[in-house]
């Protein structure tokens, strides 16, 4: 039953990249692998005040922890030893999967389907092709 509960706090190691994307959205990316990025909206004004290097470039944060909560979202970053937290609408943690499709009992393409689609995309490309591809595709269903 417990996997039904949503996690509602992540805590990921950095170093992550922090941009002020404006109008309260915020950017942090963690390049090595694996990479993370995490979307903030809806920060107030006075989130700019927890990275004031940002109006010169780019900022790396040594650390961040996001709190999901019924109304709000609290990213607290880490940034030279210190915890610095920033109160948001939202938060979207993206982290691509290199194996998500490995389970999935996805269709293999081997070279007799490879000729099927060729001869049937060849079929469409003639005046008159749709068609005929139609009235075969018709042909083959009424088979027993």
């Amino acid at each position: 039953m417990n996997d039904m509960i949503p996690k509602m706090r992540r805590n990921l190691p950095g170093p992550f990249v922090a941009r002020n994307l404006g109008e309260g959205s915020w950017r942090f990316a963690r390049r090595y692998p694996p990479p993370i990025e995490v979307i903030l909206r809806g920060a107030p004004p006075e989130a700019q005040e927890a990275l004031p290097a940002l109006e010169v470039g780019d900022l790396e944060v040594e650390y961040l922890d996001i709190e999901w909560r019924a109304d709000t979202v609290v990213l607290t970053m880490t940034l030279d030893g210190r915890k610095r937290p920033i109160n948001a609408r939202s938060a979207l943690v993206h982290e691509p999967l290199a194996h998500l499709y490995d389970a999935l009992p996805l269709a293999a393409v081997d070279e007799k389907m490879r000729g099927f689609w060729r001869k049937v995309f060849r079929l469409i490309r003639i005046p008159g092709g749709r068609y005929l591809l139609g009235v075969l595709a018709r042909l083959s269903q009424n088979r027993p």
